[in-house]
């Protein structure tokens, strides 16, 4: 696992994970700035927690990837 394999412009997970965490700190500046009833609270603090859950799944995605061009299959993965 190498943090370095994090930063991949040219892969689209990488965007994917940088807009899920762009959109998690939007849900928690609307969360901060903007009085919300019950409901709303429960519904901005859901699509928060969901952003930045996915937005980890992508991070993780991305720095366990080991390069294969084939992904699935177990080649390369020690078989």
């Amino acid at each position: 696992m190498k943090l370095s394999r994090l930063f991949q412009p040219r892969n689209p997970a990488f965007w994917v994970m940088i807009a899920f965490n762009v959109l998690s700190s939007l849900f928690a500046w609307i969360l901060r700035t903007y009085p919300l009833n019950t409901l709303g609270l429960a519904v901005v603090a859901g699509l928060a927690l969901a952003n930045a859950l996915l937005g980890m799944w992508f991070a993780w995605r991305l720095v366990r990837d080991d390069g294969d061009s084939g992904g699935k299959g177990g080649a390369g993965r020690g078989m």
